[in-house]
């Protein structure tokens, strides 16, 4: 069903839920935009949504375990055997498609996005290869469907379906998925919070106005544009914050939008590169991709607070380059790698955020130079198959627990919403909590 579809029935009851509260006002659905109003009130829609992708995943990866049970392989195996047999995309196909999404490019010529055009193709052929695989292996080993995951009736002990002769169940289901159930729905709350935090300070900028006797615009000049000095983002984001949260005390504000009931990822620190100690009560793990510049923003704040917490916090980074869109990013956490072996990993991990357009083979070599390794060493790990191997279970265990992009970050195996400082700490304090609690 279709967020639109989800909205346009029976909403009523969910549009007059109060979101906020403040001195003489009361905010509900209604009072966001439009896009955040249709994703809350539509907000069962996608997680029901989510838990059909995820049944699917559940199917594929069963059926791959019986069929390597049958051939005394290994499912990763399986999958990997198949994905590779899904053919090339013609030099045809990578120039309609670009055809196609010219206005996307903005501009750029084939050449410049070849790459991201191949991964794509490439990326749905071999979904396709997969998708026909599990239609094999669901005749071959005895696949029936059984009872709907979305059923509003749904029991625990409920079959959803059966292979090989083995049974699943609901039960079995929720308690390989609970996480990442809970990471959508804190995604969907933490969206709708933004935009319902800004709705209320705006209304609060206007009965501010109303008591001052001035216009808003007045009092927006006031409280903000005129106490700028350098006019940089950071420094206004400073300045309104503090004036929000001036607003947000003097007129009583409660946000009633509740967060969903955490659940964790086991999700492990493996024997990747770490600050801290692992007895630390609160373990950050943080999947990554030296050419994202996301990544690259995140990470000096990461580092702050690394030094805040001390002793309370064991810091893990763990690969997750994202191929499909980033051409270096592989050869990048190989040559991470490849630094750790003379001890030098986060110092050149500081040098690959810096230099994110240049990680080429020969700018990674130069910065093995400028730290002062032993380059022909360093060449040789960063051409190991193991190391290889090393990513590439990181990029697994990743998809495993949910992450699609970078930075995926987990504490005590949560993953954090609101990638920003004041979203870490609460992440980290909550972790500190519990921990301090068991």
């Amino acid at each position: 069903m279709s967020i639109a579809a989800f909205v346009s029935g029976g909403t009523g009851q969910v549009r007059e839920t109060p979101l906020a509260t403040a001195t003489g006002m009361t905010f509900t659905a209604d009072a966001l935009p439009e896009e955040a109003r249709k994703l809350y009130q539509g907000q069962q829609a996608v997680i029901s949504s989510e838990r059909i992708r995820l049944l699917s995943d559940l199917i594929r990866e069963t059926l791959a375990e019986l069929e390597a049970a049958a051939q005394k392989s290994t499912a990763e195996a399986i999958l990997a055997a198949e994905t590779q047999k899904a053919a090339a995309p013609t030099e045809a196909l990578i120039k309609s498609t670009y055809d196609a999404n010219r206005a996307a490019f903005e501009g750029r010529t084939l050449d410049q996005v070849r790459f991201q055009i191949v991964a794509y193709l490439k990326s749905n052929s071999e979904e396709n290869a997969l998708k026909d695989l599990t239609e094999r292996l669901k005749k071959s080993h005895g696949f029936a469907v059984g009872k709907s995951i979305n059923a509003a009736d749904l029991k625990p002990s409920d079959v959803i379906f059966t292979a090989g002769g083995k049974s699943v169940t609901a039960a079995q289901f929720d308690a390989r998925f609970a996480p990442h159930i809970y990471d959508l729905r804190a995604e969907i709350i933490d969206h709708v919070r933004v935009d319902l935090e800004n709705a209320v300070f705006l209304s609060l900028i206007q009965a501010e106005a109303k008591s001052r006797n001035k216009a808003a615009s007045d009092v927006i000049a006031a409280e903000i544009t005129d106490k700028l000095k350098d006019f940089t983002d950071e420094e206004r984001a400073r300045i309104e914050n503090a004036f929000r949260s001036s607003l947000f005390t003097k007129y009583a504000v409660r946000i009633l939008l509740a967060d969903p009931e955490p659940v964790a990822h086991k999700v492990s620190a493996d024997d990747d590169p770490a600050w801290g100690s692992p007895s630390a009560p609160v373990t950050m793990i943080m999947f990554s991709d030296f050419q994202c510049s996301a990544c690259a923003g995140t990470h000096p704040i990461l580092k702050k607070l690394i030094n805040e917490y001390g002793a309370k916090l064991h810091f893990v980074v763990r690969d997750f380059p994202l191929e499909s869109i980033h051409e270096n990013a592989f050869r990048a956490a190989l040559a991470a790698n490849a630094a750790r072996q003379q001890g030098k990993y986060f110092e050149y991990i500081d040098i690959l955020y810096r230099n994110q357009d240049d990680l080429d083979a020969a700018s990674l070599k130069r910065y093995a130079e400028e730290l002062g390794l032993n380059v022909k060493q360093f060449e040789l790990d960063l051409s190991d198959e193991k190391a290889a191997s090393e990513v590439r279970k990181d990029m697994a265990d990743g998809v495993k627990h949910g992450a699609r992009g970078t930075p995926t970050i987990f504490i005590n195996g949560v993953k954090v919403v609101r990638l920003s400082p004041d979203g870490f700490r609460a992440a980290i304090d909550r972790a500190l909590k519990l921990s301090a609690g068991k």
